[in-house]
Formats: C-alpha cells, structure tokens, sequence
C-alpha cells in the first residue's frame, strides 16, 4: 500500500486505529493486507509500514489523536465538523492531536496539541458552520458504528 492509498483508506472509512485491535479498522493491518501478531516493528514488512505511517502523518487532512478507546486513532477530515458537533461528549484528552517524535535514542515522544487549538485556522469556520448545520445524531451517525455504541451515543440517539 502506498500513501496515497492509505489516505484514500482512511478517507473512505473516516475513523481507523493506527496498529491497535479495536472496532474500527487497522491501517497497520491494511498496508500488508494480513494481520499483525504483536508489535508491527518487529514484523518482517515494518519498514514498509513506517514508511506509510510517516507519509500519512504529513498529510494535513488526518488527525492523529486518542478518540477510539484511548488508541492512537485517524480521522479523516471530512469528520471534524462531527468531532466539532460532539466535543462536549468525549474527555478533552480523546480530541487532542498527537504528534509522535523519533528522538535520536529511538525514543518515542509524544506531543499533543489540544482541541481546537490543532484546527487549521481556516478551517475553523467553516467547520463550525457545518456543525452547527448537524444534530448530534447525525455527527455521531458520520462518525461510524464505533461511536452509535459508545455510551454518549445511546443517550443522544435515545433523546431523538
């Protein structure tokens, strides 16, 4: 899988798990097409998916962040007007971008980038207009079938 081909995976699917097992799918698993036992660095392709996951991590239209079980998750950015609409739902640390740095040592470092404070500032309009034009519902509903069974969800969608 190339990079653009992961970006058009995570585009098409809207919410994807970096390398964990979860309700949504893998982008790890996706770039060798088979799944992973344990830790993709030790896998024998791991180069190759370090290589995607750096391309990936360049493309300024996906948010890295925790949003799915506390995972390192991608979100393409045709959802952050959702993730707008439902920020007051989820724990301030779920919508923070995350940026990982490979110091020297082979040390991961992480940074992260509160929410909104991540938000392209030309987008931030536009994404609040769209927001606004979304129940909470729907946002959830765009989001996928991960977030109809979190437990915000199955109270917003029981209120309607």
């Amino acid at each position: 899988m190339t990079v653009a081909e992961a970006l058009e995976f995570i585009r098409e699917r809207g919410v994807v798990l970096v390398a964990a097992n979860g309700p949504v799918p893998c982008l790890t698993e996706a770039i060798i097409n088979e799944p992973i036992k344990g830790s993709w660095w030790a896998h024998p392709r791991g180069r190759e998916i370090f290589a995607v996951l750096q391309g990936v991590s360049d493309a300024e239209e996906v948010l890295f962040c925790r949003l799915v079980e506390g995972k390192i998750t991608l979100v393409h950015r045709r959802l952050w007007p959702a993730l707008l609409r439902l920020a007051a739902k989820f724990p301030p640390d779920r919508l923070a971008q995350v940026r990982q740095e490979h110091t020297a040592t082979g040390r991961h470092v992480n940074h992260e980038t509160p929410f909104p404070s991540w938000v392209p500032a030309g987008m931030m309009a536009e994404m609040t207009a769209q927001a606004k034009d979304m129940s909470e519902a729907d946002a959830i509903l765009a989001l996928g079938p991960w977030a109809n069974e979190s437990q915000f969800a199955k109270k917003v969608i029981r209120r309607k």
